[in-house]
């Protein structure tokens, strides 16, 4: 391969031949590779380096303007690529609106330095007839050392190029080895939880929920935690958007599920225990609103511990439900005619409003924390709050405020008519056997 990615005849990488790009003109993948083998070969001098470039909203460009258009696209950047590069650098396409530039004999700063030239080249609009787009990239910079295998080095720079886009790309990011070693613990984390939900390592906490006018205990919320053998506790913060990026997240939702009501049905049914109003929490979420059999498994599992719906209540971020799409719908009415309860978490956080209380089938509303963590500290606090729950009451919903940590706060939330809380003044969560310790006491919260 000679300069700006034309090939050297019968170069071979990994017993495959370089191809050209038929749309760009450039060389693929097995180029590029074929290059990196080189330049790992070549002895003395500075070493490689290796950039990778991802277009910023392609796929919804093409969408946008068609195929065609997004072929337009793609044939101008290779030009401006090749215009940009040295002539000793070797410019490949590696498909779709994915690109490469290898920089021969070129240091750190040499190399960052061209990949903002890069950037900079691509800025100018492209005129597609009709009309003018911009196009923007992502960069992901690897050094190419002699011990690293081609794929190695593709595998950093792509890493690279995913920090790039995670911090707001059009920038040219520099791999970092502690995002490999991230990676490689991320990994392990989902092999352990995969591992973790089939034997016995996670345990779940349960936290009171009160009517503040009487202290009487309505129910509790259950809250994962997995007990790794070798890191201790770990909290759900931690590993539940694994489990969710993993594809792990319905899984766990079915355990959790399943073992809230055993342990609900568990309290009903002895008498030192038993409250028949006593109610369970779980949350739920967004990947379990979008499965087709996230209704039966609510429904097997009370039928399973033989408790009526009412007695489950599944709590739902805004987030989860925001986005209001078919499925989403069919699976909100579905689970309310069942008659389980359906309550919006972290109220107030995001994009709560009127119109989503009307027409959501929500029965409660647990207020986020953030609104009683002020309160006392400003006069006008406690009537913004009674603001707040006379929209919840309006709209026929039971409220529930969460964090509330003292008597007072407690005090302050009865005056405005508050009916039900959660918090440390309460009861911090706990696991099963102490909080059925705390049922068999406590007649009222706190003890």
């Amino acid at each position: 391969m000679n300069a700006k990615g034309e090939l050297h005849p019968a170069r071979q990488s990994e017993g495959r031949e370089p191809r050209t790009d038929p749309l760009t003109g450039l060389g693929d993948r097995f180029a590029l590779e074929s290059a990196l083998v080189e330049v790992q070969k070549a002895e003395g001098g500075l070493p490689a380096a290796l950039l990778l470039l991802d277009l910023d909203g392609f796929k919804a460009l093409k969408k946008s303007v068609g195929h065609a258009a997004a072929d337009q696209v793609l044939m101008t950047v290779a030009m401006r690529l090749r215009e940009t590069a040295g002539e000793n650098d070797v410019v490949t396409r590696l498909g779709g609106d994915e690109f490469a530039v290898l920089l021969r004999a070129t240091p750190l700063a040499r190399a960052t330095a061209a990949g903002n030239r890069i950037l900079a080249a691509l800025e100018p609009e492209i005129d597609l007839g009709t009309e003018s787009v911009q196009c923007r990239a992502s960069v992901g910079l690897r050094m190419v050392e002699p011990h690293h295998s081609p794929s190695e080095v593709l595998l950093e720079a792509d890493m690279a190029m995913e920090e790039s886009k995670a911090e707001g790309r059009n920038k040219v990011k520099n791999f970092d080895p502690a995002t490999l070693l991230a990676r490689q613990l991320q990994r392990q984390i989902v092999g352990d939880l995969a591992h973790a939900i089939d034997s016995d390592q996670l345990v779940l906490y349960y936290q009171p929920i009160v009517e503040l006018a009487t202290g009487r205990l309505q129910g509790s919320e259950a809250l994962v935690r997995w007990n790794h053998p070798e890191h201790g506790l770990i909290m759900p913060d931690r590993f539940i958007p694994i489990a969710e990026s993993s594809g792990l997240i319905a899984k766990l939702g079915r355990w959790v599920l399943r073992t809230s009501v055993a342990q609900l049905a568990v309290w009903r049914q002895d008498p030192e225990t038993a409250q028949h109003d006593f109610t369970m929490r779980i949350n739920v979420s967004a990947p379990d609103l979008q499965s087709l059999e996230f209704v039966d498994d609510v429904r097997e599992a009370l039928s399973g511990a033989g408790l009526p719906p009412e007695s489950l209540v599944l709590e739902l971020t805004e987030s989860a439900i925001i986005q209001n799409n078919e499925l989403d719908r069919y699976t909100l009415m579905s689970l309310h005619r069942l008659g389980v309860g359906l309550e919006i978490d972290d109220f107030g956080t995001g994009y709560s409003s009127m119109g989503y209380l009307r027409k959501l089938p929500v029965d409660h509303v647990k207020v986020d924390r953030e609104f009683v963590r002020d309160l006392g500290k400003d006069d006008t606090q406690l009537t913004f709050l009674a603001a707040i729950q006379q929209v919840i009451r309006s709209c026929g919903l039971d409220g529930i405020w969460e964090g509330i940590e003292t008597a007072e706060q407690a005090e302050a939330l009865r005056s405005i008519g508050c009916t039900s809380g959660q918090g440390y003044y309460f009861g911090r969560p706990v696991p099963g056997p102490e909080f059925t310790e705390n049922l068999k006491r406590q007649q009222t919260w706190p003890a």
